[in-house]
């Protein structure tokens, strides 16, 4: 593979003229891509630090180009980085672009040409996603972080019933939220100083987890005012209103409910035979498909 160089960037700069092509496949620390001109012929195959730096320093330099990457943990903030650069920026849907997924010549040279070469052909070939804004994404990692403690309280709780039950004993009755110390005060001395480390840290874990609810609970009455439309349906808290609303994020792209519904993924399989066309049911998650509706409608008042 090709070094970058400034003599390969002035290479690149001297075709202005042309409609160039790049495909980019997003490597956790280092990344590769491949430039193509307007015959399909390969410019360039060079490497790049996954960095926004390094970003900026080779395709700010570039005249406005098509570039393509696939979905990833990077691929939210380099796609937005490249749109601000003045390049179109489609993302790839990455279960979708089977001769890389399914390829067995797979290598991030060959995964980034063949992006190069798929999306001058047609975009649409890569089932192309949109991602949601910096704002709404750094909103719902607030969600993300309060369920990523969630769970482990709920691994550091079934570790303390479990060790407890091996000794013959048992926690006092509740549930995790209110797993605190005084709920080993009726074990024997030993049991009770072997885990008195981990009830208090199951304690600790808790208060953080009341932090987020509150920061969660300031951000809907400030933020997304909307929500409490959305709490009106029974079941529905701040939790699951902020959560619909961010996954979701721009009501205006769906012409419908139904749209909506197969955008997080509850589109109903078929399977056709013959004259018939049947449907196979999907359930609704978090709550019924009439409420499911009724809120989306409560949502586009």
């Amino acid at each position: 593979m090709k070094k970058h160089t400034p003599m390969a960037e002035g290479l690149t700069l001297n075709r202005k003229c042309e409609r160039l092509t790049i495909g980019l496949d997003l490597g956790d620390r280092s990344s590769c891509y491949c430039m193509l001109d307007e015959a399909g012929d390969v410019l360039l195959e060079q490497k790049l630090s996954t960095t926004p730096k390094a970003m900026r320093d080779v395709f700010g330099a570039l005249p406005k180009c098509r570039i393509a990457v696939e979905t990833g943990t990077h691929s939210p903030w380099v796609s937005r980085l490249l749109s601000e650069l003045g390049h179109e920026a489609i993302v790839a849907h990455a279960r979708s672009v089977r001769l890389i997924g399914e390829s067995k010549r797979k290598d991030d040279r060959l995964d980034a040409f063949t992006l190069a070469r798929l999306v001058r052909i047609d975009p649409q070939l890569l089932c192309p996603v949109k991602h949601r804004s910096a704002e709404a994404q750094a909103d719902l990692i607030v969600i993300r972080a309060r369920a990523a403690l969630v769970r482990n309280r709920t691994t550091l709780v079934n570790a303390a019933r479990g060790l407890t039950k091996s000794y013959g004993e048992r926690l006092g009755r509740g549930n995790a939220r209110s797993m605190k110390p005084k709920a080993a005060q009726d074990l024997s001395p030993e049991l009770k100083n072997a885990l008195g480390p981990l009830m208090r840290e199951i304690e600790s874990v808790s208060e953080r987890i009341r932090d987020y609810d509150e920061l969660l609970e300031s951000m809907s009455q400030n933020k997304y005012p909307e929500a409490e439309r959305l709490k009106q349906i029974k079941g529905v808290g701040t939790l699951i209103a902020l959560t619909y609303m961010l996954t979701l994020e721009d009501p205006s792209r769906f012409r419908k409910s139904r749209d909506a519904a197969c955008y997080v993924g509850l589109q109903p399989g078929r399977r056709n035979s013959g004259q018939s066309e049947p449907q196979i049911r999907r359930t609704i998650p978090f709550f019924g498909a009439e409420e499911y509706l009724r809120t989306w409608a409560l949502w586009e008042e």
